[in-house]
């Protein structure tokens, strides 16, 4: 049991850079373009399309993934670890068929943990600076090397993780040749752009996520566009357009966009102290 007197800050603690960008209301845009991104591996999207319901429960399936990002940056070392053993414990039990070949895989293959992570990763990166979040190159490095204790939780050798920017970008690079466009992702894709809804969400889906799945989309890199078979937008309107939500998402109260379930920040503010609140000057360094 912790210590009251000495709370546990978790895994990253008020102090990381993590801790910091997690808090920013354009992680759920960059959460959106992970999936785009991850849909592109054809054996990673098929361990998705094989295994989940997320035709039947896409706002559960994307709670939940909120969920565990949450928990594992701003909960307790005992529940980060708890949801990390509940994630390997299902992958281990899933697998995939390739419908090529017949040949049958396990969805925890490291190869594939590896891409869904460095897809994470990276399109939190991008969008945090993109639409104007103070990052520095040092901190940027210092969030990718502590992400690597998120790649544990899933199951990675920290080791073979990408520990800094480049090391990540070279990662990207490597893996390029392994992408490509097929019926999954095509799936994933129309389903991102038109999820399904209840007959009276219709309207909010039509002005709130359309623009949020658009600005997600519209952020991939132009190799990911041209084998989504779309013309990549023209890359100065992207950022503006990432800035200008940016600043509108990030104009209302952090302590009210905090109230929204789980309220995973505010559980760690009210843990360790006033003084653990994400700042974004906080990850400047």
């Amino acid at each position: 049991m912790t210590d009251e007197s000495d709370p546990d800050p978790g895994l990253f603690g008020p102090r990381s850079v993590t801790w910091q960008v997690h808090a920013d209301p354009m992680m759920w845009i960059a959460g959106i373009r992970a999936l785009y991104l991850q849909a592109l591996h054809p054996r990673a999207v098929r361990g998705v399309t094989q295994n989940s319901d997320f035709r039947q429960d896409a706002w559960g399936r994307l709670l939940r993934t909120a969920d565990f990002v949450g928990t594992t940056t701003y909960g307790t070392t005992e529940a980060a670890e708890r949801k990390g053993a509940r994630v390997r414990r299902i992958h281990s039990m899933l697998s995939a068929t390739d419908p090529g070949t017949g040949e049958r895989y396990g969805i925890d293959e490291p190869a594939l943990l590896l891409w869904v992570h460095c897809a994470e990763i990276g399109s939190y990166l991008h969008v945090m600076r993109r639409s104007g979040f103070p990052l520095t190159d040092r901190a940027a490095d210092r969030y990718v090397d502590e992400q690597r204790a998120g790649a544990r939780l899933v199951g990675l050798d920290p080791d073979k993780v990408p520990a800094d920017s480049a090391a990540l970008a070279a990662y990207f690079d490597d893996v390029r040749p392994q992408l490509a466009a097929g019926a999954e992702a095509y799936e994933v894709d129309a389903f991102l752009r038109r999820p399904p809804v209840h007959p009276l969400l219709a309207p909010a889906r039509a002005v709130l996520w359309r623009h949020v799945a658009h600005l997600a989309y519209a952020s991939l890199p132009a190799h990911a566009h041209a084998l989504y078979g779309r013309p990549a937008p023209a890359p100065a309107t992207v950022t503006r357009q990432l800035r200008r939500t940016a600043r509108l998402l990030r104009g209302i109260p952090a302590t009210l966009r905090w109230q929204l379930p789980p309220k995973h920040v505010l559980r760690a503010v009210a843990r360790l102290g006033p003084d653990s609140r994400p700042a974004p000057y906080g990850s400047g360094r």
